[in-house]
């Protein structure tokens, strides 16, 4: 067996882990992965024990976590859409994560860590509903033990390997911290050009707040579609004035007669990246001439331009082509459905 040179003070590696762990689950792009199998590696190697390194990795998870469940509850979806807004993760939607609840509930919880997008959006969301907290600690609990035992036990399997690695690395004069900088480094500039090419791609598709409220008052107003969750529209009853209800999921064409005019799509878009499935989505329905609300609904209402509250046939449960000439909301859950589902 190979050597394995002592890459952190084995004192300090469960602390290490923790600190790690914890600056991950509370949003920093780092990956904490990196040192969850060095720590399995050392565990190996008999320098320290499988179960300080687990708990320590498993309680910065809870206490995160719980943190972000907490403030969830307090300062509900506005705060997603800020956690959001500033995330390296363009592809990290509230929307997407939330359709991932409805379906699942709580249970999603034991995965969730291992799902790009989900991992940090997952407890600040739930803390926006009202799951009872020791149902969302339970589960977490679950999540973050099979999360964390993987790292390790992959970082033990991989001992004679990850051995080598640090050989080298210390052979070229180089420390362990040192490459989990450059991972680190590398993480960060790969999630930075994918966030750059997403923003050129959204520079040349959405419509300003103050541009559409030009549009709205031309001679060729435009038609205006909400695309909010049916739950966030169950709690916040208002739109953009003359706004239709639009099912992405829908298989049917909307009516060739709408097509005709140009078409602004609006949702929360925290960061905009629902913005880009919306578009994805109405591209299959064959419409390609649409334009996405820059901020949503949000930045509407920060501009002080006037919304309208929902009238009762919005939430009709109706769907195609005609409910949308209608206005009506296609989306077969309503609201209660949807509560139901997320405090499974």
């Amino acid at each position: 067996m190979l050597h394995f040179p002592t890459a952190i003070p084995p004192e300090l590696c469960a602390w290490v882990v923790f600190v790690s762990v914890l600056v991950t689950q509370l949003g920093v792009p780092v990956p904490a992965a990196p040192m969850l199998i060095l720590a399995g590696t050392m565990a190996a190697a008999g320098q320290v024990s499988y179960s300080s390194v687990f708990v320590a990795a498993v309680c910065a998870t809870l206490l995160a976590d719980t943190l972000w469940f907490t403030t969830g509850r307090l300062r509900g979806r506005r705060m997603l859409n800020s956690l959001v807004r500033f995330s390296l993760s363009f592809d990290a939607t509230v929307r997407t994560a939330r359709n991932v609840f409805e379906r699942y509930g709580a249970p999603i919880l034991a995965v969730s860590k291992f799902v790009p997008g989900l991992g940090l959006i997952a407890a600040p969301l739930l803390g926006t509903t009202s799951i009872d907290a020791r149902i969302f600690l339970l589960w977490d609990l679950l999540g973050a033990s099979l999360w964390a035992g993987l790292w390790l036990v992959g970082g033990a399997a991989l001992h004679e390997e990850i051995a080598l690695l640090l050989l080298l690395v210390r052979h070229n004069g180089m420390t362990v911290f040192d490459l989990l900088a450059v991972l680190g480094g590398l993480f960060v500039l790969y999630r930075w050009v994918r966030r750059m090419q997403f923003r050129r791609w959204l520079a040349k598709i959405r419509i300003s707040p103050e541009q559409l409220d030009g549009l709205m008052k031309s001679n060729a107003p435009p038609l205006i579609f909400d695309a909010r969750p049916v739950e966030v529209r169950a709690k916040e009853a208002y739109r953009i004035p003359g706004a239709r209800a639009l099912d992405l999921d829908s298989p049917e064409q909307l009516d060739p007669a709408l097509l005709k005019r140009p078409i602004v799509v609006y949702c929360v878009c925290p960061n905009e990246a629902t913005a880009k499935r919306i578009i994805t989505q109405l591209h299959r329905k064959n419409i390609h001439h649409v334009q996405a609300l820059k901020g949503g609904l949000d930045a509407w209402e920060r501009r002080g331009y006037p919304v309208e509250p929902l009238s009762a046939d919005f939430h009709a449960p109706r769907g195609g082509a005609a409910a949308a000439e209608a206005g009506f909301d296609p989306v077969l859950d309503n609201e209660y459905t949807v509560r139901a589902r997320l405090t499974e």
